[in-house]
C-alpha cells in the first residue's frame, strides 16, 4: 500500500479496479473486448489500406475518413494495454506517470475524433451547398491544415491536465473506477484543491465537444435547406445518401458522451457497473463500429474491401 502523505518521495500507485463484483467472469469479458479490439483493429487497419491501395479514394472525404480511422486506432491502443493487465495478468496497479500518459492520450483522441466529425461536416456541407467549388475549397493544402489544427487543438487543451494532476496530493484511497485512467476520476481522489482543474475541464468540453456538436448540426441544417431546394427526388435521395455514413459516426461518438454525461450527472445512485459499462461503450463502441458504417455504406470502400480480399474483380 502506498505512503501517501508521502507522496513527494514516492510516486503514488493506481488501483484499476476494472469490473468491481464480475471477478468471477474476468476470463469471459477478456474474450469480449479482444473479440472488440480485434474487431476495431481489422476493421479499420483494412479502411486506410484500401484507401491507401485505391488511387481513386485519394480524395477529399477519404482522407477525412483515414484521418478518423487513424484517431480510432489510437484510441484503441490507449486503452489496450490496461484492459488487457486488469482482466488477462490480474495485474490493476498503475504508476501515477503512466496513468497521466494514459489519461493523456484517451482525452486527446476524444477530443480529436470530435474534430475530425466536424472537418467531415464541413466536407459534406462544401460538397452538397457548392459543389462546383469543392475541388478548389478542399485542396490537399487545406486538407493538411485542417487536420493539423484538430490535432494541435486536441494537444493544447488536453496538455495541461496531466501536467496539473502530477502536482496534486492523493490521500482519499488509491483505487480508480475503470480499467484505464480518466481525468475525472483521478481528479477525485485528490486532497488538493483541483477547482482550477475541475473547471478548466468543464471549459474544455464546452469548447470542443460542445462547440463541435452545435457547428455540426448547423451544417448539417444548410445542407438540408440546400437538398429540399432540389427539384429531382432521386437526386435529393442522393444527396442524403452521401451523408448517411458522417451522420451514423456522429450519432456513435455523441449519443455514448451524453449517456455517459447523464449518467454521471443523474445516476449516481446506479450500480457502479452501469457507470463502467457506459465508460467502456463511450470509448470503444466508435473504433469497432466506425469502420463497419463505412464497409457497408459507402460503396466505393466496399468495393475496394471485396477487391482487396479477392471476392470481386478490380472495379
Amino acid at each position: 500500500m502506498v505512503d501517501w502523505n508521502n507522496s513527494d518521495a514516492m510516486e503514488p500507485i493506481f488501483i484499476l479496479r476494472g469490473f468491481p463484483g464480475l471477478e468471477n467472469v474476468h476470463s469471459w469479458l477478456l474474450i469480449l473486448f479482444c473479440l472488440a479490439y480485434l474487431v476495431a483493429f481489422m476493421g479499420n487497419v483494412t479502411i486506410l489500406s484500401v484507401i491507401w491501395m485505391e488511387s481513386s479514394l485519394h480524395q477529399p472525404m477519404y482522407y477525412f475518413i483515414s484521418n478518423l480511422a487513424v484517431n480510432d486506432l489510437g484510441m484503441s491502443l490507449s486503452t489496450l494495454p490496461t484492459m488487457l493487465a486488469v482482466l488477462w495478468l490480474d495485474a490493476p496497479e498503475i504508476q501515477a506517470s503512466a496513468c497521466y500518459a494514459q489519461l493523456f492520450f484517451i482525452h486527446t483522441f476524444t477530443f480529436l475524433e470530435s474534430s475530425v466529425l466536424l472537418a467531415m461536416a464541413f466536407d459534406r456541407f462544401v460538397a452538397i451547398c457548392h459543389p462546383l467549388r469543392y475541388s478548389t475549397i478542399l485542396t490537399n493544402s487545406v486538407i493538411g491544415k485542417i487536420a493539423l489544427a484538430c490535432l494541435l487543438r486536441s494537444l493544447g487543451v488536453v496538455l495541461p491536465t496531466p501536467l496539473l494532476l502530477r502536482h496534486y496530493h492523493y490521500c482519499h484511497g488509491n483505487a480508480l473506477s475503470h480499467a484505464f485512467c480518466l481525468h475525472q476520476d483521478v481528479l477525485r481522489l485528490s486532497c488538493t484543491d483541483a477547482k482550477i482543474n475541475s473547471i478548466y475541464g468543464l471549459c474544455v468540453v464546452i469548447a470542443t465537444l460542445g462547440v463541435d456538436s452545435i457547428f455540426i448540426l448547423v451544417s448539417y441544417v444548410l445542407i438540408v435547406n440546400t437538398v429540399l431546394g432540389i427539384a429531382s427526388r432521386e437526386e435529393q435521395l442522393k444527396a442524403f445518401n452521401t451523408c448517411a455514413s458522417h451522420i451514423c459516426v456522429v450519432l456513435i461518438f455523441f449519443v455514448p458522451v451524453i449517456g455517459v454525461s447523464i449518467v454521471h450527472r443523474f445516476g449516481k445512485h446506479l450500480s457502479p457497473i452501469v457507470h463502467i459499462l457506459m465508460a467502456d461503450i463511450y470509448l470503444l463502441l466508435p473504433p469497432v463500429l466506425n469502420p463497419i458504417v463505412y464497409s457497408v455504406r459507402t460503396k466505393q470502400i466496399r468495393l475496394g474491401i471485396l477487391w482487396k480480399f479477392g471476392l470481386k474483380r478490380r472495379y
